[in-house]
């Protein structure tokens, strides 16, 4: 019976009934027009159907309602489903994505036309060793791209290998096997895993690595050869027993032609220890070549092109189908040209996805983090851009979020994903920007170099991602692209070690990365920005410790100045300065600092950051929150970004908005220092002492404890809290400004500006608090607050 082009199905009005109802010309969720239904299986059904949106042939599997009636089990989808797309090879059919029409959820894939292996074993009975090689080479190779990616398919099987009419063997439903909650049979009737195909940790429920699939791979060249899989019963139990258990028969028992080798290779896929298994696709690949080698000629299956007509895997190859591939190719890029040069100008918004280490001993992640910020520094300085800052793609490393979800959370149009692959002396550098919106592809290029040339790939990447983007840039924009941060590689390790201490901002993480900022100074003397990560240790340690800022501001200031002695352009370094002087209460200085990094480094979250913390301390609270919410739009996802916006909201006294700032960033990490002891603050103010006491116990400054128990009218507590201080004090460092409050809130203002003063003249932290701090509100029209202010110029 012949069957109908798309083009020649008559169409009917959008379908809205239950998915059984689904016939040929329906169409479904207003895009999908049904063209025929391809099968049948454990989660549904699945069909060919033509995507009228871009035009072209695509399938659709629809889930079965008792599988999508569990959120769980979507959301377990969805996550699969984003590490699947990320494979894109020619033995690999591409997955989509997952939908929901009407409460019918479904996933749509890649239509490939042909024949699964498991029916054309079946038609044409045992392969002959030629074929099954062939096949099993390209299997092979989709595998080991997947699991390079860290994708393990956990339901391979000859129903999910399709033969396509070029004789091609691609690999199916990547990313659903483990999205079904369980093993065995649910309650609902379905398979999760293929009791035939399943690896004996698969049936125990223990860990599945890429083994599993080496096993199952076993299994498919078992059926291959001899028509039948090793291990069959009555019940998927007394199977799926039979895998932990039961020796395999040797698979020349069932067909005596076998060679030895590949006998033997079989037998060592479906070995039950996974350690004594090939380790990889690629093993078994080079294993198949090998008995491929031994094998006649005329045995061998070789590729050619035309549509499987019979038992015979074989076709013409004609220059014809090179042809019209090569024109569709030509008319993409034209089209893409095209497409780019229409797109209304406006401002270039871009993430850079941390780097992804596909090294063979998985060591490159330095290498892979520094290529991430060294890209995004480059990119930050153009002018117009906003580019994500590092400290937010971090928390995207090793994740399996789609490139359109990742887009959304951060609000930027494009995305830069890559991978590198380190052997020796050589690095291979794979990068590509993709549209978030709808994930087309913009630029892509390989790199294949010598190690040393990896900041010349790194700036080569940042120009051409402009050139994509139609960005105009300035010659001195140009150089900035182009120059190199050092040219010690060791040194560049040093100061990423530094920096990833850095933004923990502990005491003990701050005093570990001034030891790898000076390891990378050794290195490299003239390391500009190893120098502003000294700078910046330096400068925001007293925060974070009981270390007087008089006692370390010189330190700071001289690791500032260096790294503008050797590179007075650079934006950081401007930046780390001003906060120096801020600290120093140098206002009008740090001011200037402040606006020099910004115009260097528009990009630099940091910057804009600090600067909002200047503006609070003096009390121009608007100017404040401006500059708090840009540097949070360019790092959406730092901690301590994220609280501050609660700092700065809070001392502006909206202690509603500080409540919701500081509730998202404990949300993000409820362990992260100061937020809870802040919270408590903006709940004390609120009155919801209950609320702030809780957060209280969480955080190690007492003071706002104190001010609480007063307000409580529980004086007792308060003044423990205080007798504790006074102990301590003696035998450790305690911010004298922390006393000071505490007795002011007791009422003994005496005392309170004897503290104060002490706290003054040795610059101890917070003090610079002292115009806007709410705890200190009882005593601002006393004459010596006045005087004091005066004194630091904040008057």
């Amino acid at each position: 019976m012949k069957r109908l082009s798309s083009k020649e199905i008559p169409v009917t009005e959008t379908l809205e009934t239950a998915t059984e109802e689904l016939t040929r010309g329906a169409t479904f969720a207003s895009r999908y027009e049904i063209i025929e239904e391809l099968g049948k299986g454990g989660m549904g059904k699945v069909y060919r159907v033509e995507d009228k949106k871009i035009k072209e042939e695509i399938a659709l599997k629809l889930i079965k309602p008792e599988i999508a009636s569990d959120k769980k089990t979507i959301e377990r989808f969805s996550n699969e489903l984003k590490m699947a797309r990320k494979i894109r090879h020619k033995n690999v059919c591409g997955m989509y994505d997952l939908g929901e029409e009407k409460g019918t959820h479904y996933i749509t894939m890649e239509y490939v036309p042909g024949e699964d292996l498991k029916s054309f074993i079946r038609r044409a009975g045992p392969l002959s060793t030629g074929k099954t090689t062939f096949i099993a080479k390209q299997v092979c190779e989709g595998l080991a791209e997947a699991h390079e990616l860290g994708v393990v398919h956990r339901d391979l099987k000859t129903q999910n290998i399709m033969i396509d009419n070029e004789g091609n063997s691609r690999i199916m439903d990547f990313g659903i096997a483990r999205s079904i909650k369980g093993k065995g049979i649910t309650s609902a009737g379905v398979m999760i895993g293929t009791p035939e195909y399943m690896s004996p940790e698969q049936v125990e429920g223990k860990h599945i690595d890429q083994r599993s699939d080496i096993y199952s791979l076993g299994v498919i060249l078992y059926e291959m050869v001899t028509g039948r899989v090793p291990f069959e019963g009555n019940t998927a139990l007394s199977i799926a027993m039979k895998h932990k258990s039961e020796a395999p028969k040797d698979p020349k028992e069932y067909n005596a032609e076998i060679p030895d080798g590949l006998s033997q290779l079989i037998l060592k896929c479906l070995e039950k220890d996974k350690e004594d298994r090939d380790q990889s696709g690629g093993e078994v690949r080079s294993e198949l070549e090998n008995i491929e080698k031994g094998i006649p000629t005329t045995d061998r299956a070789i590729p050619k092109r035309k549509p499987i007509t019979s038992r015979e895997i074989t076709v013409t190859f004609r220059l014809k189908k090179l042809f019209i591939p090569a024109l569709v190719v030509i008319a993409l890029v034209i089209a893409t040209v095209i497409i780019l040069r229409m797109l209304p100008h406006r401002q270039a918004s871009i993430a850079v996805l941390p780097f992804t280490d596909l090294s063979p001993q998985k060591d490159q992640e330095y290498l892979c983090d520094g290529m991430t910020d060294e890209i995004i520094a480059k990119l930050s300085k153009l002018q117009g851009w906003k580019v994500m800052n590092m400290t937010s793609m971090m928390r995207y490393k090793n994740s399996d979020k789609d490139i359109k979800e990742i887009g959304r959370e951060l609000d930027v149009a494009t995305i830069l994903e890559g991978r590198i692959r380190k052997e020796k002396d050589d690095i291979r550098v794979t990068a590509q920007l993709v549209n978030a919106e709808d994930g087309f592809q913009l630029w892509s290029e390989t790199y294949e170099q010598k190690l040393e040339r990896v900041f010349d790939i790194q700036s080569d990447i940042a120009e051409k991602i402009a050139k994509a983007l139609r960005t105009k840039f300035s010659p001195e924009a140009g150089e900035q692209l182009q120059k190199k941060p050092t040219e010690n590689l060791e040194a560049y390790r040093l100061y990423l070690q530094g920096r990833y201490f850095w933004n923990k901002r502990t005491e003990e993480d701050l005093k570990r990365a001034i030891e790898y900022f000076e390891q990378a100074i050794e290195k490299d003397p003239n390391y500009a920005m190893a120098y502003v990560g000294l700078a910046d240790c330096y400068a925001v340690l007293p925060d974070y410790s009981y270390i007087s800022i008089k006692e370390i501001i010189p330190k700071a200031k001289a690791a500032a100045l260096k790294a503008l002695e050797i590179d007075n352009n650079l934006g950081k370094a401007h930046a780390s300065l001003a906060n120096i002087k801020n600290d120093n209460w140098d206002w009008e200085g740090a001011e200037k600092e402040y606006k020099r990094a910004i115009e260097l480094d528009p990009g630099y979250a940091t910057a804009h950051h600090w600067y909002a913390l200047y503006l609070m301390n003096m009390a121009r609270f608007d100017e404040a929150i401006e500059e708090i919410k840009r540097a949070l739009e360019l790092d959406p996802l730092s901690l301590v970004i994220n609280r501050n916006v609660g700092q700065v909201y809070f001392y502006a006294r909206q202690y509603g908005q500080a409540i919701e700032a500081l509730k998202r960033t404990i949300e993000m990490d409820p362990n992260f220092v100061y937020a809870h002891q802040l919270l408590g603050m903006a709940y004390s103010q609120k009155s919801m002492y209950d609320e702030a006491l809780a957060e209280f116990q969480k955080e190690k400054d007492p003071s706002w404890k104190a001010l609480t128990y007063v307000r409580m009218g529980r004086i007792g507590e308060a003044q423990d809290v205080l007798e504790d201080l006074l102990v301590r004090s003696k035998k450790e460092s305690i911010s004298l400004y922390t006393i000071a409050t505490v007795y002011f809130v007791l009422g003994e203002d005496d005392h309170g500006f004897e503290w104060l003063e002490k706290g003054y003249g040795k610059r101890s932290g917070w003090v610079c608090n002292l115009k806007i701090d709410p705890a200190l509100d009882s005593v601002r029209s006393d004459p010596r607050f006045k005087a004091l202010l005066k004194k630091m110029n904040l008057e």
